[in-house]
C-alpha cells in the first residue's frame, strides 16, 4: 500500500517550468519574442486610437451610428429633471419615420391645431387651424419653434383624421409677424401623405386677409386644379356656421374680439355716411 501511494504522488508532481524571458530552452516565451527580448507593439492588431467604430461578432446587433459617447459628455439629471425631460419630448409618426418634438418649446402654441368635431355621415373630421396662436417671427428661436411646430401639426393631423376631413383655417386677428411663410405652408402640404391629401375635401379660409388672397392667387398656377377647387373663402362666422356644425369648433377669444371690433367699425362707418 505504501509503495502505491508513493508511486501516485510521484505521478502528480508537476515538472519545473521556467517562465523567464530569456532565450533558454526552458523559456516558454522565447519563441514569441524578438532578439531584444521586447514585445513589438506595432505588430499587434489593436483598434485605432481615433476609431469611432464598434466591431461586433457573431449575430450581436450592430449600432446604427458610429458616434461614441465620450466620458463626461452626458448631462446628469436628478430624478425630477429626468421626469420633466420625459414629458418634454414626444414622438410623432410622419409617413414612415418617427420624429421627436420638443413639447415644452411649443407649449404656448399647441392650440394652433384642434379637433372641431365631425360633419356629415361617418367620421368626417373638422380640423381647426388658428393662425393667431402661431409664434411671432421676431423671436430669436423662431426657426426652432417652427420646425417643431411643423412636426407637431403634421403628426397631430395624422392622429385626428380617420376618413375624409376638412380644414378650417382661421385667419382673423392675425398680425403679419404671426403669419406662417408660404414655404412653411407648402412644406406642410408636401409632408402630408397621399391618403391625407386625397381625403382632404375642403379648405375653408375664414376672414381671409388681402395678403393671403394675393399669395394664393400668385401660387394658383403652380398648384393642382383639384386642390384649388377645394379652397373656399368665408368672411364671417355666421357664413361658416351655414357650412359646418359649430358645436365643437373652438373659436379663439382674439377672433371673437376681432369680429366685435369689425362690427363696431362697420356700424360707425355706416352712421357717418
Amino acid at each position: 500500500l505504501l509503495h502505491s501511494l508513493l508511486t501516485l504522488r510521484k505521478k502528480l508532481i508537476a515538472p519545473d517550468i521556467s517562465l523567464t524571458l530569456d532565450h533558454s530552452e526552458e523559456s516558454v516565451l522565447s519563441d514569441d519574442l524578438d532578439e531584444s527580448g521586447e514585445i513589438d507593439l506595432d505588430d499587434l492588431d489593436t483598434p485605432s486610437e481615433n476609431s469611432n467604430e464598434f466591431e461586433w461578432e457573431d449575430d450581436l446587433p450592430k449600432p446604427k451610428t458610429t458616434d461614441v459617447i465620450r466620458k463626461g459628455s452626458l448631462t446628469e439629471y436628478t430624478a425630477a429633471e429626468e421626469k420633466d425631460d420625459g414629458r418634454r419630448w414626444r414622438m410623432f409618426r410622419i409617413g414612415e419615420q418617427d420624429h421627436r418634438v420638443d413639447m415644452k418649446a411649443i407649449e404656448p402654441y399647441k392650440k394652433v391645431i384642434s379637433h372641431g368635431g365631425y360633419y356629415g355621415d361617418g367620421l368626417n373630421a373638422i380640423v381647426v387651424f388658428a393662425v393667431c396662436f402661431m409664434p411671432e417671427s421676431s423671436q430669436p428661436n423662431y426657426r426652432y419653434l417652427m420646425d417643431n411646430l411643423f412636426k407637431y401639426v403634421i403628426g397631430t393631423l395624422e392622429l385626428l383624421v380617420a376618413e375624409n376631413y376638412m380644414i378650417v383655417y382661421l385667419n382673423g386677428a392675425t398680425t403679419r409677424r404671426k403669419m406662417p411663410s408660404l414655404g412653411w405652408l407648402r412644406k406642410c402640404y408636401q409632408q402630408i401623405d397621399r391618403r391625407l391629401r386625397k381625403n382632404l375635401k375642403s379648405l375653408i379660409i375664414v376672414h381671409p386677409s388681402w395678403f393671403i388672397r394675393t399669395i394664393l392667387a400668385i401660387t394658383k398656377p403652380f398648384i393642382s386644379s383639384k386642390f384649388s377647387q377645394k379652397i373656399r373663402y368665408v368672411f364671417t362666422l355666421a357664413e361658416l356656421a351655414e357650412l359646418i356644425p359649430m358645436e365643437y369648433v373652438g373659436i379663439p377669444d382674439c377672433i371673437k374680439q376681432y369680429v366685435l371690433l369689425f362690427k363696431h367699425v362697420l356700424r360707425y362707418s355706416i352712421q357717418n355716411l
